[in-house]
């Protein structure tokens, strides 16, 4: 969610930290500040709002000084004020924290019995006037560091600068992702990856527990059982990823990127010249003594296991339970070990899917994650860690990610059917045909980009959206809702198009547009009966599907949008990106602001 930056080194920092902090924008945030130490004394400059307005504060009021951290926050406790923006800072250290802080209650009011007082509403504050208070009873900053972390409950990234100490940060990690780049005669700490990329290429990803003494000449590690070392990873810059192009918005741009994105994706899992399934990456285990796969997600993620659930059931005939990460860390549900659990991020940090992949590794289950980040903390503990290979999604809204999640899931989903036997090769063979047609499909959706902006002037008119789908087009009604909220901040709810009589139809009216998913497939002649129902109320009818179905929303005068036809069980994958085009034509035609909605963050590492 926030986003950090540090720099210790020997080059005014001032400017860097502001570039690094732009590389993080993408994870959402409503304030932002950096400071540095000039002259022995911390300096810092914060602001509300976007990036822009910090910017114009340092050059209204240059910051010197060659060591320094910045920080973009997404508000949690207190509004998304210049007061409580980081960093947080006493005369003696500045702080900047991802994450929460559970106890800050109960340890502000022990400073305040020794006359250590906040000036901001935040939990972060609190880690400031610990370490201050450390510092005064004669605690170097080491010990000072060392001894609060000890204090702390709930999960932290942090970031230290120091008075009167020039070169030299600290950093510590748990629960929210940390990394530390090396560089030539200087040392960087970032939230992630992608803030470092413009200043190194080799990168240590500190552990949950550690932390990490850094100046120029390197960084010294500890973990709670002492000092300790980490593996160096060389990363690819990813400067012109990270760039809209001939774009308006990077959501667009990422739209765009899906049919290279899946074409490289498809090389994961199909011989081309073959036409056969690829051997698939080493398992810990068989296919073939599963009894129950379970798939867990947040969001976007969730809805891409909810999709693949229907492939898995149907073409392997392996059960599977799909989970909401928050929902099931807590409910503990019973695992029978040596099962299956399948945890898709794409940031590969999600706070929740994390923590669900460490119960279900407790309870003895082979764990593999589809991730987009092959360095995250969700790819390093599992088993097995299949990539998306899609690149840098900076737009909050999942687009590309999302296609390629569902494309390594029906890639799984058939290396599972074939290993157990449950599936015939002619229907094998014509699916992973489809499947290398699927980049082209994908293509031609994109080419109807100006009738689908047409459509969204309908939804743009309106307060109110349903979505409806049956089978594996119910997954994808509630992405198309979700996708709209999130960007277009228009009410918009998914429905299983079966359940429409069973409550939903009581909003049918015309002000409610109905958008129904529906391409050929042995059900759609049931969403048709649906759709009926719905324009039989006044209420405006948008119907995705292919050229077999456009008679059924011509009887009906509906709006239509005629896809590309495929196999049916690849289908919700090219109407995925149907749904996206339309929810961004809605949300710029409102002026919004699609790149970084409103109270969304990219990367969800905290409760």
């Amino acid at each position: 969610m926030c986003g950090i930056v540090g720099i210790a080194g020997a080059h005014p920092v001032a400017e860097r930290l502001l570039t690094g902090l732009k590389r993080l924008e993408y994870r959402g945030y409503d304030s932002a500040g950096v400071a540095t130490l000039a002259e022995g004394r911390i300096d810092r400059r914060r602001a509300s709002g976007k990036l822009s307005a910090l910017a114009a504060r340092v050059a209204e009021t240059p910051l010197s000084g060659t060591t320094g951290i910045g920080h973009t926050r997404w508000a949690t406790h207190g509004a998304p004020t210049e007061l409580n923006a980081h960093p947080h800072a006493t005369e003696r250290v500045a702080v900047v924290h991802n994450g929460i802080i559970e106890n800050y209650r109960t340890l502000l009011a022990d400073l305040a019995g020794d006359g250590y007082l906040p000036a901001s509403q935040t939990d972060s504050e609190v880690v400031a006037l610990l370490v201050t208070r450390a510092m005064d009873l004669g605690l170097s900053a080491e010990e000072a560091v060392e001894s609060t972390l000890g204090k702390l409950k709930g999960a932290y990234a942090l970031v230290f600068l120091f008075e009167a100490q020039d070169k030299l940060l600290i950093a510590a990690r748990h629960g929210s992702p940390l990394a530390i780049g090396h560089g030539d005669g200087e040392m960087f700490v970032g939230s992630d990856a992608l803030a470092l990329s413009p200043f190194t290429e080799r990168v240590t990803y500190l552990e949950d527990g550690d932390w990490a003494v850094l100046g120029p000449e390197g960084a010294r590690l500890h973990a709670k059982s002492g000092p300790v070392t980490r593996p160096l990873h060389q990363i690819v810059s990813t400067q012109t990823t990270a760039d809209k192009g001939p774009f308006r918005h990077f959501m667009l741009k990422e739209i765009h990127e899906q049919p290279e994105g899946l074409s490289r994706v498809i090389g994961t899992i199909l011989d081309r010249p073959s036409m056969s399934l690829l051997p698939p990456p080493a398992l810990p285990f068989r296919f073939s003594d599963l009894k129950q796969v379970s798939i867990v997600g947040c969001g976007t993620a969730y809805l891409a296991g909810a999709t693949a659930k229907y492939w898995f059931e149907r073409f392997a005939r392996l059960p599977v339970q799909v989970e909401i990460a928050s929902e099931m860390r807590y409910r503990e549900p019973p695992l029978d070990p040596g099962e299956l659990a399948l945890f898709i991020s794409q940031s590969g940090e999600t706070a929740d899917t994390l923590a669900a992949l460490r119960y279900c590794r407790a309870a003895d289950q082979h764990v593999i994650a589809v991730v987009n980040v092959p360095q995250s903390s969700i790819a390093r503990e599992a088993d097995v860690a299949l990539p998306l290979m899609c690149g840098p999604e900076i737009g909050v809204a999942s687009t590309k990610a999302f296609t390629a999640q569902l494309t390594v899931l029906l890639g799984l989903a058939l290396q599972a059917a074939r290993d157990r036997g449950t599936i015939e090769q002619e229907r094998l063979d014509s699916l992973l045909e489809a499947l290398c047609r699927l980049p082209a499909a994908i293509s031609a959706t994109l080419e109807l980009d100006d009738e689908l902006k047409g459509v969204s002037r309908v939804l743009a008119r309106a307060r109110n959206v349903l979505f409806l789908g049956r089978g594996l087009h119910y997954p994808i009604a509630l992405e198309g809702a979700l996708k709209l909220k999130e960007i277009s901040y228009i009410h918009a709810e998914g429905y299983a198009a079966g359940e429409l009589k069973h409550g939903p139809i009581a909003l049918v009216e015309e002000a409610v547009p109905v958008v129904v998913l529906a391409p050929s497939d042995e059900l759609s002649e049931k969403t048709f009966s649906n759709m009926q129902e719905v324009a039989a109320r006044g209420a405006p009818v948008i119907l995705v599907t292919d050229e077999a179905g456009r008679s059924a929303g011509t009887a009906l005068g509906a709006h239509i949008l005629t896809l590309p036809t495929t196999d049916p069980a690849l289908s919700p994958i090219i109407s995925a990106v149907a749904v996206q085009l339309l929810a961004y034509h809605t949300a710029t035609q409102l002026g919004a602001d699609v790149d970084q909605p409103r109270n969304l963050a990219k990367s969800v590492t905290v409760e």
